[in-house]
C-alpha cells in the first residue's frame, strides 16, 4: 500500500526558510516523485520534481533559485528546502508519486494529504 506523508509546514515570515519532508512507503522505485502546491482558489501547480532517471531535478520558474528538492533514498524521504520565502508561496504543499511524472497533475496518481505553508508579509 502506497503512503505519502508530508510534514514541516507552518507559519513563517517572508524572507525566512522552511524545509518540508515527505515520508514515502510502498512507492515503487520506478515512480517519479514531485512537489506540488495549491493556494486558495487556485489550481494545483507543479513546484519541483525529479526526472525519470531519479537524479535530474526540475523547478517551476517561480521557485527556481530559492527552492531545492532532494531525497534520502535509505530513509524513503523526499525534501523541499524553501529559502527566501515570499507571501505568494503561501499554499498547501503536496508530495506526489507517479509512473509518468512531469509538471502536470496528470502524471501522478499517488498524493499525500498536504501540509500548510503560510508566509506572512
Amino acid at each position: 500500500q502506497v503512503e505519502l506523508v508530508e510534514s514541516g509546514g507552518g507559519l513563517v515570515q517572508a524572507g525566512t526558510s522552511l524545509r518540508l519532508s515527505c515520508a514515502t512507503s510502498g512507492v515503487s522505485t520506478y515512480y517519479v516523485l514531485a512537489w506540488f502546491r495549491q493556494a486558495p482558489g487556485k489550481e494545483r501547480e507543479f513546484v519541483a520534481g525529479f526526472g525519470q532517471s531519479g537524479s535530474d531535478t526540475y523547478y517551476a520558474n517561480s521557485v527556481k533559485g530559492r527552492f531545492t528538492i532532494s531525497r534520502d533514498i535509505p530513509k524513503n524521504t523526499m525534501y523541499l528546502q524553501m529559502n527566501t520565502l515570499e507571501f505568494e508561496d503561501t499554499a498547501v504543499y503536496f508530495c506526489a508519486a507517479g509512473q509518468w511524472g512531469g509538471s502536470t497533475v496528470a502524471g501522478y496518481d499517488k498524493w499525500g494529504q498536504g501540509t500548510q505553508v503560510t508566509v506572512s508579509s
